[in-house]
């Protein structure tokens, strides 16, 4: 495609080094980006979105740049910060003017004529609840592990007992930090039933019996772009907390795996998807779970190259009857 044409609007925070990547790729290839975070809203962001009988239309205006609503070719959707309000806004004041924000610059993002998402914003929403990413990995042919979602220490410490070893995993991958700010994060850990008290009744809970793998599987999905790699040398559970041991070999994914990756990423209206499975003794692919905005960009070059590659050229596409 030639160069220039409509933008690519990336909307993520400025310390994003998976979208730096992709970013990088669309410059070299001469295709015009702007980055916009939400969270900029409103002190240096400001908005003006016309809505009328002809469509949708106005303009985005940064520090540095301005958008037209109706000449955006795709959006890539990472990982913004979150809508603030002015810090000399009463409480409540505040939680207002940040649910207003959410829902007015964040329905005129999730509204653009014509633009082509990776993801939608509300796809990605959509598909971060473990509950729906289990139900439907099942329906889509794929090997779930026995898992149990509760608040009730008994049905925890049954479940745990029948079906060990089990692992405690977060829902989601939420901001936790200490008492003196540092941030902290919630492991994948192995559990007994000895472990399990009263305590896990304050709020919802996941368990899972844990794979007899020997290794791991990520599992990078862009449109019809499937990329897999196995990942070896995780002494631990949580593979996340060993990267300086591991080793990655790109391999070849099984046909059952893409009938069922692409039934998964097609329930949820995905184009994007980053994929654990854990890689058994037999060559059976136990399904963990999909990150519909899953990081990449630790991987060596010659595995992060052909995902940028294939994030680009969705980016670069333009919809069918969209600017030339």
């Amino acid at each position: 495609m030639a160069a220039g044409g409509p933008p690519v609007l990336v909307v993520t925070r400025l310390d994003d080094a998976t979208a730096d990547e992709v970013v990088a790729e669309l410059n070299r290839r001469r295709v015009p980006v702007i980055r916009l975070d939400p969270g900029d809203f409103p002190a240096t962001v400001t908005a003006a979105a016309v809505y009328d009988s002809l469509g949708p239309g106005g303009t985005l205006t940064t520090e540095t740049r301005a958008l037209d609503l109706d000449s955006v070719r795709s959006v890539y959707w990472r990982r913004p910060t979150p809508y603030t309000a002015d810090l000399a806004m009463s409480e409540q004041t505040a939680r207002w003017a940040v649910e207003e924000a959410r829902y007015g610059l964040g329905g005129i993002l999730a509204a653009l004529p014509g633009a082509r998402y990776l993801n939608h914003p509300w796809r990605n929403r959509d598909a971060e609840y473990k509950p729906a990413q289990l139900a439907t990995a099942a329906r889509c042919g794929l090997a779930v592990p026995p898992t149990l979602i509760t608040n009730d220490p008994d049905e925890a410490r049954t479940f745990a007992a029948e079906h060990g070893p089990v692992l405690y995993k977060p829902l989601r991958e939420t901001d936790y930090a200490d008492a003196h700010g540092r941030a902290l994060t919630v492991w994948i850990d192995d559990v007994a039933p000895a472990q399990i008290d009263d305590r896990i009744r304050h709020t919802a809970h996941l368990f899972q019996q844990r794979v007899s793998k020997i290794a791991d599987i990520r599992l990078t999905a862009v449109g019809e772009h499937l990329i897999a790699v196995r990942i070896d040398g995780s002494p631990g559970v949580d593979w996340r907390r060993h990267y300086d041991q591991l080793t990655y070999t790109p391999i070849p994914v099984p046909p059952d795996i893409v009938k069922g990756v692409r039934a998964y990423l097609d329930a949820f209206g995905l184009v994007f998807g980053a994929f654990d499975f854990g890689l058994d003794l037999h060559g059976l692919w136990h399904w963990y779970e999909c990150n519909p905005n899953g990081q990449w960009a630790w991987f060596p070059d010659h595995i992060t190259a052909p995902i940028t590659t294939a994030l680009a050229d969705q980016l670069q596409q333009l919809q069918h009857g969209g600017h030339a």
